[in-house]
C-alpha cells in the first residue's frame, strides 16, 4: 500500500512551498566550480606568488594521504548533501502534479541505473567489455544515484525525525562495525590503510578493479555512511520547503550545521576524520559544513535578495551532470593552450600552467553559458 502523506501527521499541518531556490543552484555551481577547474587553478598557485596565505589556501585543494581533512575533501560530500536537498523539491513537485509514490520511485530507480552506467563509463573509458575483472564499478555518479534512490524511498515513508534517527543510527553502526569486527590477519579496530574492514570487505565482495588496490573508497561499505549525507540533505530540504519565516529556517540550518561540526570534531577523537573510509566523524563534519554553506547561500540570495553575484555559479549548477562528464571527455586545457598560449607565453614559465588552467575554465564556463542561454538543461 502506498503511503498517503509525504510527512508524518504531526508535521503535515504546516503548509509547504514548491518554488525553485536560486541558492541551491548557486551552491551546487560553487561546488562544481571546484571540480571543473577552479580547484586545479587554486592548487597551481602554490609556491608561485610568495604569499603564505595563498599557499595555505592552495594546500586545501589536495586530499590528505589518510586521516585528516582539507576543503577539497568537502566537495563530493557537499554534492551528495545538495542532491538530497534538491530531491525533496523534486518529489514535492511530482506529488503536487498528482504523481503516485510508485511513479516517483520508478523514475528515480531508472535515474539510478543511468547514473551507475554513466559512472562506469566515466571511470573506465575506454571500457574493455571483454575483461570485466579489470573494470572499476564504484563511481561518483553511481554513488549519487544509489544515495538519492535510497533517500527518496526513506523520504516518502519516514518523517523528518525518523530520517534523522536512521542517519545517526547508520553512522553509529558503521563506527561499531569498523571498531569491533575483526579483519583476518589484522584483528578488530584496525583503521590503517592495510587493515581496515572496508578494504577487506571490498576485496572479498566487490567485483572488478579496486581504485586503491587493497580497497576502493567508492565501493560497498562506504556507501552506507555516504547515504547519510543525502539523508541529511533531505532534512535541509524539509526545512526550506516549510512555509515558515525565512530567518527561522536559517537559524535551524545554522544550528544543525554547528551541531554536525561539533559532533564530527568530537567523534574524531575515537574515529578519525577520514575521507577514504567515509568515517562517521567525516560524515558529521561535512554534513555540518554543508548545512552552514546552505544557510549562508540561502540567507544572502533568497532571503536578502543579493542574487546578481550568484549568476556565475548558477550557470554551472544548472548543468552539473553535463560539466562533470564534459571535463572528463573534453580536453578544455588543450583548447586553452591553442587559443591563449600566444598571450601567456611571454609571462614567466612557472605561470604558464596557471594561465592555461584559467583559460580552460573560462572555456568551460562559456560552454555552460551557451547551454544556459539556449535553455538546454540536461537532467537524468
Amino acid at each position: 500500500m502506498e503511503p498517503k502523506t509525504l510527512y508524518a501527521p504531526a508535521e503535515q499541518a504546516v503548509p509547504v512551498r514548491n518554488t525553485r531556490l536560486a541558492s541551491i543552484d548557486a551552491l551546487r555551481g560553487f561546488d562544481m566550480l571546484m571540480i571543473s577547474g577552479g580547484g586545479a587553478f587554486i592548487f597551481l598557485l602554490k609556491g608561485k606568488t610568495g604569499i603564505p596565505m595563498i599557499d595555505a589556501v592552495a594546500d586545501q585543494f589536495e586530499h590528505p594521504e589518510w586521516n585528516g581533512f582539507t576543503f577539497y575533501d568537502f566537495i563530493f560530500p557537499l554534492f551528495l548533501f545538495l542532491a538530497g536537498t534538491s530531491l525533496t523539491f523534486s518529489i514535492q513537485k511530482g506529488l503536487s502534479k498528482g504523481m503516485h509514490h510508485s511513479e516517483i520511485r520508478n523514475k528515480i530507480f531508472v535515474r539510478m541505473l543511468i547514473l551507475i552506467a554513466l559512472g562506469i563509463l566515466d571511470k573506465n573509458a575506454p571500457i574493455d567489455v571483454f575483461d570485466p575483472a579489470h573494470i572499476r564499478y564504484g563511481s561518483v555518479l553511481g554513488r549519487i544515484g544509489l544515495a538519492t534512490f535510497v533517500s527518496a524511498l526513506l523520504f516518502m515513508r519516514f518523517s523528518f525525525v525518523q530520517r534523522f534517527g536512521i542517519a545517526i543510527a547508520t553512522l553509529v553502526v558503521y563506527y561499531l562495525a569498523l571498531k569491533l569486527i575483526p579483519v583476518p590477519g589484522y584483528g578488530a579496530g584496525d583503521l590503517s590503510f592495510e587493515g581496515n574492514l572496508v578494504g577487506w570487505f571490498d576485496r572479498a565482495f566487490m567485483p572488478g578493479k579496486l581504485k586503491q588496490g587493497t580497497y576502493d573508497e567508492l565501493a560497498i561499505l562506504t556507501q552506507f555512511p555516504a547515504i547519510c549525507l543525502t539523508l541529511f540533505g533531505t532534512i535541509a530540504g524539509d526545512i526550506l520547503l516549510k512555509a515558515a519565516p525565512e530567518n527561522q529556517k536559517v537559524k535551524k540550518l545554522v544550528l544543525l550545521g554547528l551541531a554536525g561540526i561539533v559532533v564530527g570534531l568530537a567523534w574524531d577523537l575515537l574515529f578519525p576524520i577520514n575521507k577514504h573510509l567515509w568515517s562517521s566523524s567525516f560524515i558529521m563534519l561535512t554534513s555540518g559544513l554543508a548545512f552552514m554553506f546552505l544557510a549562508t547561500f540561502y540567507w544572502i540570495i533568497d532571503v536578502k535578495g543579493f542574487s546578481r553575484w550568484a549568476f556565475f555559479f548558477q550557470v554551472i549548477g544548472m548543468n552539473s551532470l553535463v560539466i562533470y562528464l564534459a571535463v572528463r571527455f573534453v580536453n578544455f586545457n588543450a583548447s586553452s593552450k591553442l587559443l591563449f598560449e600566444g598571450f601567456y607565453k611571454y609571462a614567466p614559465e612557472k605561470w604558464h600552467e596557471v594561465y592555461n588552467a584559467l583559460g580552460g575554465f573560462v572555456l568551460v564556463w562559456l560552454f555552460l553559458y551557451f547551454l544556459y542561454r539556449n535553455k538546454i538543461f540536461v537532467k537524468v
